[in-house]
């Protein structure tokens, strides 16, 4: 028999309560020999780009047939589909709310359903607050297990799926403008220009009145400096060497603050 597939969780609910716990005890319910990966707990309370981006850089990390459950639901009981999808690498579960666009905007769906039959939920009746452990938990367990996609629901259009408005990066005469993106637990600011515009160049990016200096390393620049790179997630961000960007520069990723990025 062939190694059964992995299945991760994202969520917001932080580890401080029981939700996380309640969800792994449901997918055991189903199939207790699933090996369960946790990708993040600590999401911002009903941030949905955050889980966006985390979600899209941890997707190429992981075998075929990966089963993603995703849960940061702010519209939870409401009118926002519930969704399971199919990619060429895995699958993806949760809510149609946009927390799957990252991901999707580089890997396309061969298949989309609406989470409607019910013999595939914990129960029949779902907690209005608690899909994460009603729904996506135990679909993404039967998904996990060998149930096809087709099973779960009724097919849907992916044209038709959410998609969050994030601002592009743009090509200038002079380099790039981008936003930030994504804050991390450093505080490093993760802009949206990717960092193949910045390869085997000299560079350096402007924003919150600084002239941020482009290198390869944090060590590049004194303790207490800003320093721009490259990070591992393949993205230019802003940083503060053995220091937190955010808190130093006072950025915040809602603010749509702009990056200019200068070569030289």
């Amino acid at each position: 028999m062939g190694q059964q597939p992995l299945l991760t969780l994202l969520s917001d609910f932080g580890n401080g309560d029981v939700y996380v716990g309640v969800m792994k005890g449901v997918i055991a319910q189903i199939n207790p020999t699933l090996t369960v990966v946790d990708l993040t707990h600590h999401i911002p309370p009903q941030n949905i780009t955050a889980a966006r981006f985390c979600l899209m850089n941890a997707y190429s990390y992981f075998p075929v047939g990966t089963v993603h459950v995703a849960v940061v639901d702010p519209g939870v009981g409401g009118v926002r589909r519930a969704i399971a999808v199919e990619l060429a690498q895995g699958f993806l579960v949760g809510p149609d709310n946009g927390i799957f666009s990252g991901v999707l905007s580089q890997n396309p769906a061969l298949a989309v359903v609406e989470l409607t039959k019910s013999e595939y939920w914990r129960t029949a009746q779902p907690s209005r607050t608690f899909h994460g452990r009603d729904i996506f938990a135990p679909v993404g367990a039967h998904l996990a297990s060998g149930v096809p996609l087709k099973h779960l629901g009724r097919e849907i259009d992916p044209a038709t799926l959410v998609m969050l408005d994030i601002a592009q990066c743009s090509q200038t005469e002079t380099g790039v403008v981008g936003y930030i993106q994504y804050i991390d637990y450093f505080g490093n600011l993760v802009t949206n220009i990717p960092g193949s515009y910045v390869q085997g160049k000299s560079w350096s990016v402007q924003m919150a009145g600084l002239s941020i200096p482009g290198c390869e390393t944090y060590g590049n620049v004194k303790v207490g400096d800003a320093v721009a790179l490259v990070g591992s997630h393949g993205w230019v961000e802003i940083a503060i060497n053995s220091g937190n960007a955010k808190l130093q520069l006072q950025i915040s990723a809602q603010n749509r603050v702009p990056v200019y990025l200068s070569f030289f």
